[in-house]
């Protein structure tokens, strides 16, 4: 998948500050740290890992197909994202979810997918983690990115699990198993849909594809995986 990064321009609001370099007046991340921090990267089309120029699909994905038919990226986990996810994710700095979708909208591809997908629909939380939190950073971004389409009542976290960041690789993947459900009373909307599904991180890509095979398991015709970092 060849890259090409839009021109991206965050309009200046003032008395903001730009996290990563301080500038202001800015926003959250100005755009020249946009510039610098959030460079285009051949990826693999279906799990966005980085790939070597003329491929499409790596060889995990080759050989172990997944019920994503795309997955897309704004950028790598590493400085500034990493600290700046971090913060959106676990000290309540919910306002930058508007910067992190205005840096999803600017990668390749992410426009028209909006633009020809039916619904938009965030990964969830467990009631109980929901609850430690307070929010579903992955439900801000997708209202973020398109609040007319954004719903976050059809898929269901049905199970809680440990924290992804404490696992390793076979335990995400393994304990992540029957942890999504879809809202059986609502399974007709899902019937042929095109979504969108929309994470902060993708790692493994364990909730991911769980919440994708359920999804396409429900009648989803399509599915484009949409994260705002992926690890390298």
């Amino acid at each position: 998948m060849v890259m090409f990064w839009h021109t991206l321009s965050f309009r200046q609001v003032g008395g903001s500050q730009c996290q990563v370099c301080h500038s202001w007046p800015t926003q959250p991340v100005c755009e020249a740290c946009v510039s610098q921090f959030a460079q285009p990267c051949h990826r693999c089309s279906t799990c966005a890992l980085p790939l070597s120029d003329g491929l499409t699909q790596c060889g995990a994905c080759l050989t172990n197909p997944h019920a994503l038919d795309v997955c897309l990226t704004a950028v790598g986990y590493a400085f500034p994202w990493v600290h700046l996810i971090s913060a959106f994710k676990f000290q309540d700095n919910t306002a930058l979810a508007h910067s992190f979708a205005q840096l999803m909208r600017a990668t390749p591809w992410v426009e028209p997918a909006l633009e020809a997908a039916d619904m938009v629909l965030p990964v969830p939380l467990s009631n109980q983690r929901l609850q430690e939190r307070g929010y579903n950073q992955s439900l801000l971004l997708a209202r973020a990115l398109h609040p007319k389409k954004a719903r976050a009542d059809l898929l269901w976290r049905i199970k809680d699990t440990p924290a992804q960041h404490t696992l390793g690789r076979k335990q995400r993947l393994s304990i992540l198993s029957h942890a999504f459900a879809v809202d059986p009373l609502k399974v007709t909307v899902l019937q042929g849909a095109r979504l969108i599904l929309v994470d902060d991180v993708m790692t493994t890509g364990a909730s991911l594809y769980e919440s994708a095979r359920v999804l396409k398991a429900a009648g989803v015709a399509q599915i484009t995986a949409l994260v705002i970092a992926r690890t390298e």
